[in-house]
């Protein structure tokens, strides 16, 4: 038996972590393995019920989830799409710019159409711009002014032949131009030419007869009573079903559902009432009404995700351009005269 002193032997399973004071603290480079003590097991048990209400658990538990229970529906936002007071302040400051010299000097009301297709031809011109064509600013502005007031004084055929007109001093115009492309800008012209000035002549032509004001309030109240309805069903109803999701992702079927009714209450109205007219003449205006007013609408906004642009402009707050604000009417008009002269011949 050796006299010298013995390291201690462990006990309860641990390893003693200290050396006697004897001996030298044991180093790694020893032939003797260095000993840890190794974690209490009572540590790496999880925590019980009684040591988290003694504060050694975690301070919050959450509690367990109900599998059988639904999960709260989201709440749905309705979205106007724009600035509604804005837009109401633009469209009735635009109602009485058009309803005043309507009921009172007709001839300015014409001036006013003149003008407004005037700007509209402007912001056509500038989108095909975008796109890489050219079509002639100053001849299509002029037409534009010209033909609203050649078909109020002249009756369809001074309309036709201010377009044709038209057309000719636009394509003279071009034809001076480079040659690159002139085929694809005379079509641009013809394009904007009759899209814009002369669709506009068609509201002059309903104001030459003797009840014309009431004319105009039929096509004008009808259009108007589609993007008011169309608007108001779609935002109330959430617009689940689109109607053209990738034209005009805003326009919905119950929309469209919206607009078909508000037409047919506004125009069965303006024709029984002032003009005399039988309700189903009324109701056929409606339902034409609210298909081409659709059409223009979204023929419009295929034109402008073409070239890329959301508005035409942005001189009406609210609305945008003014073409944003004239795509359904222009393509009205023509169904609307037509029908109105067809069913109320002119005494």
């Amino acid at each position: 038996m050796s006299d010298g002193p013995r390291a201690a032997a462990p006990s309860d399973g641990l390893a003693q972590d200290t050396a006697p004071a004897d001996l030298p603290a044991p180093t790694g480079t020893s032939e003797q393995p260095l000993l840890v003590a190794a974690p209490d097991a009572a540590a790496m048990s999880p925590p019980t019920a009684d040591d988290q209400s003694n504060g050694h658990g975690p301070a919050h538990q959450e509690p367990p989830v109900d599998d059988d229970q639904p999960p709260p529906a989201p709440r749905r936002r309705i979205r106007a799409g724009r600035n509604l007071p804005a837009a109401i302040g633009v469209g009735l400051l635009l109602l009485a710019l058009i309803l005043v010299p309507l009921f009172t000097v007709m001839a300015v009301f014409v001036g006013v159409v003149s003008a407004a297709v005037a700007i509209g031809t402007f912001e056509v011109v500038r989108a095909l711009r975008l796109a890489g064509l050219r079509p002639p600013l100053v001849p299509l502005v002029a037409g534009a002014v010209a033909m609203p007031i050649a078909a109020y004084a002249g009756g369809p055929g001074a309309l036709v032949g201010a377009l044709a007109l038209t057309v000719l001093l636009a394509a003279a115009v071009r034809a001076v131009g480079e040659p690159a492309g002139l085929v694809a800008d005379l079509a641009a012209t013809i394009f904007a030419a009759v899209y814009v000035g002369f669709a506009a002549g068609f509201p002059a032509l309903l104001t030459a007869p003797a009840d014309g004001h009431w004319r105009m309030v039929a096509y004008l109240g009808t259009v108007v009573g589609s993007d008011v309805g169309g608007y108001a069903a779609g935002v109330l109803s959430g617009g689940r079903h689109k109607l053209a999701p990738t034209v005009s992702p805003g326009k919905s079927w119950e929309g469209f559902a919206g607009s078909a009714i508000a037409c047919v209450l506004v125009a069965s109205l303006v024709v029984c009432w002032p003009l005399d007219g039988a309700i189903w003449q009324g109701v056929l205006l409606g339902l034409a009404v609210v298909c081409t007013a659709t059409v223009g609408d979204l023929g419009e906004s295929l034109l402008k995700r073409d070239i890329g642009i959301k508005d035409m402009g942005n001189l009406l707050p609210g609305h945008g351009g003014i073409m944003d604000r004239l795509d359904s009417l222009l393509c009205t008009a023509p169904v609307a005269w037509l029908l109105i002269t067809a069913f109320l011949p002119p005494g």
